[in-house]
């Protein structure tokens, strides 16, 4: 495995080649015959570039392009193609770019790359991160055309379109003087390379740029992440109760969570009217989960003799234990009712409060937006009573949550089809199978959920039933890339819902994807090995977290005004830095980098750790700090521990606050971040997350 003990410094091998062609296929090095045709240059302007061969490595290639100009420039589009010899079979890009008017902008290089390869050989086009942090007159962008078997970098302004995916944007100037521009070749003639095509664009990422960055403690300024918790507690519990805590009678029973979501004009510090965001609830669902936070309250609690904190945590657990079952389902979500009233020009909205209770489901699907006529999800329900068994497992043995998860195992194993796949929806009434997303990669959750049984009653037919799951995923799912689930077209980023279901974008020759899935399958793999200990599940295991990995940030881009490193995106047509489901990614890493001795997978995951901080209103995060203040003047050391899912989501940022959000999520911010750390120092230890800097 891949073992990270110095930073690795790239030496100069070889040659240095100067060309001014635009076309140059006869002058390309010898060793990248086999891999590149052609590759042509634009000119700027009237001037023509210069371009340098540098060989660092027998497998790597650096190449920089120059100019020197006179005058200003005004070029709204230039680029560099690069034309493979072969006839790629697999291609990847990080953003999809469907149609010929749209690029991957900057905006989204976490992990930039352009992958295309045969079974026998992989070309991967990194941009040179280096010359790009110094700053350029004009943005960077890439492409991939899997139609005519091009890749493209090149600079030119961009623009938003549809939500979100980026066009090329007219108005770019060069002024006089240099223009440098760069990247990197890697290629790979190696079998190893078709079966994870990623694992070594990302050894390099992280030699060459990640870990520096994490062994100088980035992206927080201490190794501490306790004074974060602390701040996430006292916010939900003292200077922001009011608003997140609920509480409420259910079956004769004081039950309570924090509110699925509170925005700034519940501050205390807000000088306006509040007005809710939106309906007021309490979700057990894959992202918001109030019995995953709360587990991380009550081993808080339980650490520092909190009893008051302990409360809160076991009221969490009533009320998932107080959700109705249907025949061994269950409901997401339990809600009130809302209402609007007018004042002066605007319309707020208010809750009636919870006497006006009802249960729902996620309105994130593709069937209907009320959540009291949304479908039952599998996924939600599997995550539930996954939660519930690592409760009765962890923390209390509560024999309800053990019940209560059979109950539902029991049911959910009757509806795994012939393939192996589990349903993603149920419909409310019949409780018949939902045409949508019948095998998707949602079916893993259901597989982690199923092992965990297996592990708890020893009953055999939990573990048989999840294997012949998990292979049904591999075949279908891994090996094609398809990581469509309800993230994927039913939240924000609606993309391709109509159309693209099950498709690939022909010009990319890729699905739109997104990481959840990729994170759900890793884990069920990861689990699947250790039940059996069959290296066929750990081999697939690690492919595909090497394939969500690609969506984490390993450098500090100068236009992302918050600490960047570690942070997750979300899909390849969507636009967050450092959002929330990192604090989810974050132990899964570190078990994969403890189960392959890589110390890069561990270094990856405690950053991810680290990075689901980033975003909290708090004075040890001077720069994020001041983000807030710039979008948000009236904040004060009461909002402390306010903290928004993450940044740049709509595609732009700058250094006046653009970027920044309005809302927190508990069970989708700060109380998922401080239940991962939480139960990751249960795991390893504090010192196990501090010693990974002190061993530097």
């Amino acid at each position: 495995m891949h073992r990270i003990n110095n930073i690795v410094t790239f030496q100069l091998i070889l040659f240095c080649i100067v060309l001014t062609d635009f076309s140059f296929a006869k002058s390309i090095p010898t060793m990248l015959n086999n891999y590149i045709a052609d590759i042509h240059v634009d000119a700027i302007g009237k001037n023509q570039p210069t371009v340098k061969f540098k060989q660092i490595k027998n497998d790597l290639i650096q190449v920089t392009v120059s100019a020197i100009l006179n005058d200003s420039v005004r070029l709204d589009d230039w680029r560099l193609t690069l034309t493979p010899s072969f006839k790629p079979s697999s291609h990847w890009t990080p953003h999809l770019s469907p149609t010929d008017s749209h690029i991957v902008a900057q905006h989204v290089f976490r992990a930039p790359a352009l992958i295309m390869s045969d079974n026998s050989r992989q070309i991967t086009v990194i941009p040179d991160l280096d010359i790009l942090k110094k700053g350029s007159p004009v943005d960077w962008y890439m492409d991939i055309n899997a139609i005519n078997n091009k890749m493209t970098l090149g600079m030119s302004q961009s623009a938003v379109k549809e939500h979100v995916l980026f066009v090329r944007k007219p108005g770019g100037v060069y002024p006089p003087g240099p223009v440098e521009f760069g990247f990197y070749i890697l290629t790979d003639d190696k079998s190893t390379s078709s079966f994870n095509p990623w694992r070594k664009p990302l050894d390099f990422f992280w030699q060459k740029w990640g870990a520096p960055l994490f062994r100088r403690g980035e992206p927080l300024m201490s190794t501490d992440m306790l004074p974060y918790v602390n701040h996430t507690y006292n916010w939900a519990f003292s200077t922001w109760r009011s608003s997140t805590w609920q509480q409420f009678e259910l079956n004769g029973k004081q039950v309570g969570a924090p509110a699925f979501i509170v925005n700034v004009t519940q501050s205390p510090n807000y000088p306006g009217e509040l007005n809710e965001r939106e309906f007021r609830s309490i979700w057990n669902q894959a992202w918001f989960n109030s019995l995953r936070s709360a587990q991380g309250l009550y081993r808080y609690a339980k650490r520092y003799n909190r009893d008051d904190l302990l409360s809160y945590a076991l009221k969490t657990k009533e009320l998932a234990l107080s959700f109705p079952m249907r025949e061994g389902f269950f409901h997401a979500l339990i809600a009130t009712e809302m209402e609007d009233f007018k004042k002066g020009n605007e319309i707020y909205s208010r809750s009636k409060g919870w006497r006006t209770y009802y249960f729902g489901n996620s309105n994130r699907n593709p069937f209907s937006s009320n959540p009291k006529e949304a479908p039952f999800h599998i996924l939600d329900m599997s995550y539930t009573a996954w939660l519930m068994l690592t409760w009765y497992e962890e923390l209390q043995r509560d024999d309800r949550l053990l019940e209560y998860a059979t109950s539902y195992a029991d049911a959910l194993i009757k509806l795994q089809d012939k393939d192996g796949f589990f349903p993603a929806w149920l419909s409310l009434n019949s409780l018949e199978p939902l045409s949508v997303l019948k095998q998707s990669p949602e079916t893993a959750m259901s597989v982690t959920f199923l092992i965990k049984m297996f592990q708890l009653t020893k009953n055999r037919k939990y573990r048989d039933i999840a294997l012949k799951s998990m292979d049904a995923v591999i075949r279908r799912i891994v090996l094609n890339g398809q990581w469509e689930d309800f993230e994927t077209y039913w939240s924000c980023s609606s993309l391709g819902k109509d159309d693209l279901v099950g498709k690939k974008v022909t010009r990319n020759n890729m699905f739109k994807q997104n990481t959840f899935s990729m994170y759900w399958v890793a884990e069920a793999l990861l689990n699947c090995f250790e039940v059996t200990r069959h290296k066929r599940y750990l081999s697939y295991g690690q492919r595909t977290l090497d394939e969500l990995l690609m969506a984490q940030a390993i450098w500090q881009p100068p236009y992302i005004h918050v600490p960047a490193l570690g942070g997750f995106g979300v899909m390849n047509a969507d636009a967050e830095w450092n959002d929330a489901r990192q604090s989810l990614f974050s132990e899964l890493i570190i078990r994969y980098g403890k189960q392959l001795k890589c110390q890069e997978y561990i270094e990856r995951g405690i950053s991810a750790l680290r990075a689901s901080f980033v975003m909290m209103y708090a004075p040890e995060n001077k720069k994020t700090k001041k983000q807030w203040e710039l979008a948000w003047n009236f904040f004060g050391k009461e909002d402390y521990g306010f903290m928004m899912e993450n940044y740049g989501h709509g595609g732009e940022t700058n250094a006046q606050g653009l970027g920044m959000g309005e809302f927190t999520i508990y069970d989708w911010g700060n109380g998922a971040a401080s239940e991962a750390y939480n139960r990751i120092v249960d795991h390893y230890g504090d010192e196990f997350l501090k010693n990974q800097f002190l061993r530097y």
